[in-house]
């Protein structure tokens, strides 16, 4: 009765396909580097473990049986199976390939990440990444669980770099520029500072990160906004300034939202600037393929325009 799968030995499988290739025990000795008895004793106990003959006499010789025959047919298609592995294993440990899962912030992933993703499609294509959108206290908590191996915030927003779980990386510096109609009458002066809009109407959202960077901008260049309307997306808070229903400070790696009615001012000598930084779990970073991803963040956020 045949064995179960378990009981076939790739080692012994690996010497009886030799066998067949060299003709005789004598020369797959010498091509494995075992000695004639080695051999045999390895292809007996592989018949014992099958539960069938391998093996039979054919004068001085031996030759395999159709059994033989039979088990190296299935054998090749392991075989093929295991140089698969070992190449994807080899690709995995050189960086090449594996999984990686990122978690990012909303104006980080048309900005930062799909950008990198294809950069790493063109250059490591088995190498795959999972996106996953996710503010910085959902995002740090996936990454603490092992729901993600990456997280990007803002550097206000992350961990300290004292804490012992999580190794921070500076990432990107991103401009803050003033967001204005395109007819106020500020829209293109020379100059222009955030101080010179402490009285217009401002348009932010009504609580959470936007709201703490805007409110800290504007207090730092002295004065307090005036919040005329509130909006947590890039879509709504563009769609009103071009109404002419205020002004508003917008990150530069939210640019592609901006509308055609609406100024991009950079800000003088008291632009405002948030810091982007990615974050992974403390000796992560070495792993090779999660190192690729931040290669390739890097490169994406070097060639961004900065302030």
């Amino acid at each position: 009765m045949l064995r179960p799968m378990s009981e076939w030995d790739i080692k012994k499988l690996h010497i009886l396909r030799t066998l067949r290739e060299q003709g005789t025990v004598t020369a797959t000795a010498e091509v494995l580097m075992m000695t004639p008895s080695a051999v045999s004793q390895q292809l007996s106990n592989l018949a014992k473990q099958l539960g069938v003959t391998l093996l039979e006499a054919h004068g001085r010789r031996v030759r395999l049986t159709d059994a033989a025959h039979l088990v190296l047919r299935h054998a090749e298609a392991v075989f093929a199976q295991l140089e698969r592995a070992d190449a994807e294993l080899t690709g995995y440990l050189q960086g090449e390939a594996g999984e990686v899962r990122i978690g990012a912030f909303s104006t980080a992933v048309p900005a930062l990440v799909v950008p990198a993703v294809q950069q790493l499609r063109r250059s490591h294509p088995a190498l795959e990444v999972r996106v996953r959108e996710a503010e910085a206290a959902e995002a740090y908590e996936l990454l603490s669980a092992g729901a993600v191996d990456l997280a990007l915030s803002l550097a206000a927003h992350a961990p300290s770099a004292r804490d012992p779980k999580f190794a921070l990386l500076p990432l990107l510096t991103d401009p803050l520029d003033v967001a204005l109609p395109a007819g106020h009458p500020l829209a293109a002066e020379p100059g222009l500072r955030l101080a010179d809009l402490a009285h217009e109407p401002w348009i932010f959202g009504g609580s959470g990160p936007w709201s703490e960077i805007t409110t800290a901008a504007c207090e730092a260049a002295g004065f307090v906004p005036e919040q005329a309307h509130s909006a947590a997306g890039w879509t709504a808070i563009l769609a009103m300034v071009e109404a002419g229903m205020g002004v508003a400070l917008v990150p530069r790696m939210a640019a592609a939202d901006r509308r055609g009615g609406v100024v991009m001012r950079i800000l003088s000598a008291d632009q405002p600037r948030r810091h982007v930084v990615a974050a992974v779990r403390r000796g992560a970073e070495e792993g090779p393929a999660l190192a690729r991803v931040l290669a390739a963040l890097r490169d994406v956020a070097n060639v961004r325009p900065a302030g």
